[in-house]
This record gives C-alpha cells, structure tokens and sequence, in this order.
C-alpha cells in the first residue's frame, strides 16, 4: 500500500506546480494504514488515516493548489460579497392561480390572493407568469399594458402598486405583456413595500422549441426579448429576476448569484411536456449550483385551455431541498426563508473557492463596462446621489467594493460609508 501511494505522489509532483514538490516529497514516505469498506463508509476521517505531520502537509498542499486554481478570475469581475440582508428570516408566498379571459376578474382574483398570502404573515409575494391575460397570442395583444405610462394605462401594475403599500409587502408581480415602442415584451414587474416599482425585468430568452409529436411553440413571433438581466434589493433581500424559460440557462443565474444575490426568483408556465421532465430539476440546479434560494411560481393547471401548465410552484432552498410545493390545482403557500442558511451552505461546500479561474471564467459583460451603485436608504432616511463606475480613480478598478462613498462630479472616495443597503443597477 505504501509503495503504491508513494508512485502516485511522486506522479503527481509533474502535474502540480513546481513549489509543491519539496512536500509532495516528503509525503512519499509516509505509511498509510490499509483502508477497509467499513472505515470509509463509516466516515473515517483524515486525523485517523494519517499521522499529524502528514495531514498539516496535506492541509497546506490543498490550500496552495487550491490558491493555484485562481478561484477569484473565475467570475469576471469577481463575485461580490453576499451583502446583508435587511432580514435573515420571513415568509414568502406563492400565488399558483387560475386565469380566464376576463382581465378584470384576474386582476380582481391575483389582489385577493397577495392579500390572503399576506394575513398568512408573507412579506414577499410571488405571481405566476401571465397572470393577467390567457397564454395566446390573440390574447397577449389584446390584454397588454402600458407599464411606463401607467394608471388607466396599466391598471395591472397600478393594483400592484396600491397593495404592496397598503399592505406593506414586496411584490414580484409574476409577467404581463408589455407594450412599448410598437414592441411586445414578456415582462416582471418588482414592487417595493412602498408602492413604487423598483425593477421592470424583459424575458431574456424566448421560448423557441420544436419537439416533434409533443409541442411547437415560437414566443418569438410574438415578443421582443430583453436586454437586461435584472438583480434589485428590496426589504427582503437582494433578488434575482428571471421568467420561465429564463430558468433553462445557468449562466443567468450564475451572474446573478456573483452580484450577490440571495434568493432567484422565476415566474413560470411549463407546458405539459417539459413540466414534468424539467421544472423541478432546473429549479434544484439553480439553487445548488448557487447555494441560494430559488423561488417560481407558475399559472394553475386547466385543461380546458389552449396552453395547458405544468403547476408546481415551488421553493427551493440553498442545498436544492424542496422546502414547499404546490399540487398541479390553484393554491397559495407560505414558506419560510432563512438565508442564515446561505453561509452555511458555503461554508460546508465552499464552491466559491474551489472553481478553477485557471481554466474557466464567467464574465458579466454588462458589469465589466458600467456598474452603478445608488444608496437605497440611508441613516439619517434621506438619499444621497453617487456612483462608482470605470471613471473612478480611487476605487478597486470598475466596481465599488462599497466601502466608502464618492465625490459626484471627479468619483473620488470622499470618506466610510454612510449608508446601509445599496441598489444595484447595471
């Protein structure tokens, strides 16, 4: 056993980098104890394998190629750091509702449930994707909204808007067809628990497919994608938007988890098809992949529509463990998030500093060019104007590592911070 482990060493040494070698070395000549099935399956540890000045070398060895590997150049620019959220433990609800042709009895039907999902305690409330329109092309031009002009315009979001106040919520207000510029947007509207609209996310990537004897579906024919990812702070953390087939790419929500945010959140509709094959699966990839939380909601499941959902709104946490998830029929759950879990989960599977920036490298493009930073509330409850972009001088490079702020007309550091939660906006 010891010549055969010593080979593999001195192997090894030509594979790793040269300041290695002098321990690898020394390794050799270590005796290992004969390993068992029982021991390993019973957990053995390393301290019982091997004598104390074998397992310190080792130590050092995997901490110096891990250093090797570059985890840092792995995301480009690097990942910022989780920011704290405003709250590390609340109720989140998810909306699973019906729709019909009558918009005003959707709108009526969706304020009912944020309503009934916030006497159950939730502070954020998620809708699913077309809550307000039938999913058909007739229909989606037919019920689309102003969004920007808003009011009579937009009596959709200007529901939102009035019960996210009233009652004091965040409101992840699922998508809409939006009309703007002569274009049709699949769009999610965020709303803070003040009333105002903090986020307008477009769906980035259409829904394109030809699966031969079971569906054939071009959202492209009808809507125009986005251009913008979309992450917003609100009081119950930093969240990341994405709409339905959004999910599919992990790219997105690897951005979204580099500029820090705690929790995914996806409005969906699953067709009868891919519902069963891939909702849950995407969902638990998403949240594992990222250890954080991945919330979707989606339409409620009825056969007598054209677009028949798959259902199954669910919640996600942090190691891709479902912790709720609806039936296939309308429904309103409460669940409970607690992103203390989110360090803890990095911390046991430190992912972060494992991936190899020496071989690989996701870049945000966006935030590689401009990336600002405004203070969302303040000590003293007043906003105060600033940003941190290429210009700056006295920053780390593009991106404010946030611990000062800035002088508006030259970006110089002017002093500590003196606010508490920042808005992104790419």
């Amino acid at each position: 056993m010891k010549s055969t482990v010593s080979s593999s060493l001195l192997n090894l040494k030509y594979l790793l980098n040269p300041n290695l070698r002098r321990r690898l070395i020394s390794l050799t000549s270590v005796s290992i104890p004969k390993l068992s099935l029982s021991s390993i399956t019973n957990h053995t540890t390393l301290n019982n394998l091997f004598p104390s000045s074998a397992t310190s070398g080792l130590r050092t060895i995997c901490s110096s190629t891990a250093s090797s590997f570059k985890p840092e150049q792995a995301r480009v620019p690097s990942a910022l750091p989780l920011p704290a959220p405003p709250l590390t433990k609340f109720n989140m609800g998810l909306c699973q509702l019906s729709v019909t042709t009558d918009k005003k009895r959707n709108i009526s039907h969706a304020k009912s449930a944020i309503e009934e999902a916030a006497s159950k305690g939730a502070k954020l409330v998620l809708l699913s994707e077309m809550w307000n329109t039938p999913y058909t092309k007739g229909s989606f031009r037919a019920f689309a909204e102003d969004i920007d002009a808003g009011g009579d315009a937009s009596p959709s979001t200007a529901m939102l808007s009035e019960v996210s106040k009233r009652l004091q919520v965040t409101i992840i207000g699922g998508s809409m067809p939006e009309k703007s510029g002569g274009r049709l947007y699949n769009t999610c509207c965020v709303f803070g628990s003040h009333g105002e609209l903090k986020a307008k996310h477009r769906k980035i990537h259409l829904f394109d497919i030809d699966i031969p004897g079971k569906i054939t579906y071009k959202e492209s024919r009808t809507f125009t994608a986005g251009e913008t990812p979309t992450v917003v702070d609100t009081d119950v953390g930093r969240i990341g938007i994405g709409i339905c087939y959004d999910i599919r790419f992990q790219e997105l929500a690897m951005m979204y988890a580099a500029r820090g945010a705690h929790l995914l959140c996806y409005t969906g509709a699953f067709n009868m098809t891919t519902g069963p094959l891939h909702w849950e699966l995407l969902q638990r990839a998403r949240a594992t992949d990222n250890q954080l939380y991945v919330a979707t909601c989606s339409s409620a499941r009825d056969y007598g529509s054209c677009y028949v959902a798959w259902g199954h709104s669910s919640l996600v946490g942090p190691f891709g463990e479902i912790i709720a998830k609806t039936e296939p029929e309308e429904a309103i759950i409460i669940a409970e998030i607690d992103y203390s879990l989110l360090e803890q989960r990095r911390s046991s599977l430190p992912l972060n500093k494992q991936r190899r920036g020496d071989l690989y490298q996701l870049v945000d493009i966006q935030r590689s060019h401009t990336w600002s930073i405004v203070p969302l509330y303040l000590t003293v409850k007043e906003q105060v104007p600033y940003a941190c972009g290429e210009e700056a001088r006295t920053c780390e490079g593009p991106i404010c590592r946030r611990e000062h702020t800035h002088n508006n007309a030259s970006r110089d550091s002017v002093g500590p911070r003196t606010d508490t939660v920042e808005s992104f906006t790419a």
